[in-house]
């Protein structure tokens, strides 16, 4: 039986991946039709898994989003590369749990070569700690812990043992574009997403060094400063160069938010968007975004691990430690008991290796250039960002000049020959394309901006429920 029920699986999926760029991107189902299809009373008795298994990829193919195809641009959401897919398969198979050495050092040992190769890709110190997370997310948030916890040693104050109550006010200051999982990290880690300062941002949301300056110098104690790389609506870098210096002459702890943004570092054309960079406590990567790997896959990067181990690592009796030359995967994320998320890393950075990394992202960013020259040519369609690397931000307007940005977003959507998603930007709806995936290439960048000319050149008709996203973290 299993040798029948992982076949019968694997032939679902080549299947679906074999027809995945040709589907409509988004499906027409509703959610009423798959909770239907889906559900029912749970059985009393076992049901046969061959069974199971083929009702599930029966029930749940109608609803499924074509985000692994080349015409998914919703969000900053890449497909999966094979390697990394058939990896997946495997990490599931050999179920080991990567929080201690003890429990795999097959996936210790994975995670370790895997975070040296990103170091190196990314041009980050090869000193530096990396823990394999679920997304940007947790990502910010464990190095947001870590900042907090060195930001309070530096003051005398063990935050680990002693919590926030009766310690001295630690300072949170963001970029005005500062993207939604900042505030959701200082949330979770008790600095409150209400007490972030922010400073100005430019018309393409990059943080403006001289509004740094001023906020730090009325800012006093513990000090935190989260910059970005790839602004989530244009794509736009922080200057890292200017703002580097500035963080550190008064003391504060430099976060990097990179989650798509950093992999510019992989690219010789694209890598003088993260001059500076390097320099940074820690940063934030997606793997899950442009390494192109499975959900969920993130990356927390530190600078000090000293810093990053004392605000993660658990200690209890039966936490059995190995030698000290061994990767402990618990030092490094908020989980004692996870996927080994290593090897999906470790397959996709192999088989693609760093020329092919950097092409897959210039390819991208090719199709996102392709994509805004197409549409810009068209009256009324406006390109709102400077396109510096895989976003473009749209907005539609009819012969009076109103913004009928959502209406075209909701024709774009029901036609499904791609998928775009809305967004504000500067007080006004806009339309967001990211391009992202390695199926990407400038025959589907142009089909896609060929069908929203068409859905913008329609006459309305509309179902607004479908327009709005949030980007995914």
């Amino acid at each position: 039986m299993p040798d029948t029920l992982l076949g019968r699986t694997r032939e679902i999926a080549e299947r679906f991946l074999a027809g995945v760029d040709a589907r409509p991107v988004f499906p027409s189902t509703s959610f009423a039709e798959l909770v239907h299809a889906l559900g029912g009373p749970l059985p009393e008795e076992p049901q046969d898994p061959l069974a199971v298994i083929e009702h599930l990829a029966n029930a749940a193919d109608p609803g499924l989003v074509a985000s692994p195809g080349p015409r998914y641009f919703g969000f900053v959401t890449g497909g999966s590369v094979p390697a990394s897919v058939a990896a997946e398969w495997l990490t599931a198979a050999w179920d080991q749990n990567a929080g201690l050495y003890v429990l795999s050092p097959a996936a210790a040992a994975v995670e370790h070569v895997a975070a040296g190769w990103l170091l190196d890709l990314l041009g980050l110190p090869p000193t530096a700690s990396v823990g394999f997370v679920t997304g940007a997310t947790m990502a910010n948030t464990t190095a947001l812990a870590a900042a907090r916890h060195e930001v309070l040693r530096r003051v005398g104050w063990d935050v680990e043992a002693d919590g926030l109550q009766g310690a001295p006010r630690v300072n949170v200051i963001a970029g005005r574009d500062a993207h939604a999982s900042i505030r959701n990290a200082a949330r979770f880690i008790g600095l409150g997403a209400a007490n972030i300062v922010y400073v100005d941002a430019d018309d393409q949301g990059r943080m403006i060094p001289v509004a740094l300056e001023a906020v730090l110098a009325q800012t006093s104690g513990p000090t935190i400063v989260c910059a970005q790389s790839g602004n989530v609506n244009t794509g736009g870098f922080d200057p890292m160069e200017a703002i580097e210096p500035l963080v550190h002459a008064h003391g504060a702890w430099l976060h990097v938010d990179g989650a798509f943004g950093l992999w510019a570092a992989a690219s010789r054309s694209l890598a003088h968007h993260v001059r500076g960079v390097a320099r940074a406590d820690s940063w934030t990567v997606d793997g899950h975004k442009w390494l192109n790997v499975p959900y969920d896959s993130g990356f927390v990067i530190v600078a000090h691990p000293a810093a990053h181990r004392a605000s993660m690592s658990q200690t209890a009796e039966y936490l059995l430690r190995g030698a000290e030359e061994e990767r402990e995967g618990q030092d490094w994320t908020p989980e004692a008991s996870r996927r080994a998320r290593g090897n999906a890393v470790y397959a996709a950075l192999k088989s693609l290796g760093r020329r092919g990394i950097e092409a897959m992202i210039d390819r991208c960013c090719a199709s996102a250039h392709a994509m805004a020259d197409r549409l810009r040519a068209e009256p009324g369609i406006e390109i709102l960002n400077e396109v510096v690397l895989n976003q473009v931000l749209v907005r539609f307007r009819d012969a009076s000049g109103a913004n009928i940005t959502p209406a075209v977003i909701t024709r774009i959507q029901q036609d499904r020959v791609c998928w775009a998603g809305g967004t504000g930007w500067h007080g006004e709806p806009a339309m967001r394309i990211a391009v992202s995936g390695w199926k990407t290439g400038e025959a589907d960048a142009l089909r896609s901006a060929d069908a929203m000319i068409a859905a913008y050149r329609a006459p309305d008709r509309g179902r607004p429920d479908l327009q709005v996203g949030r980007e995914t973290r």
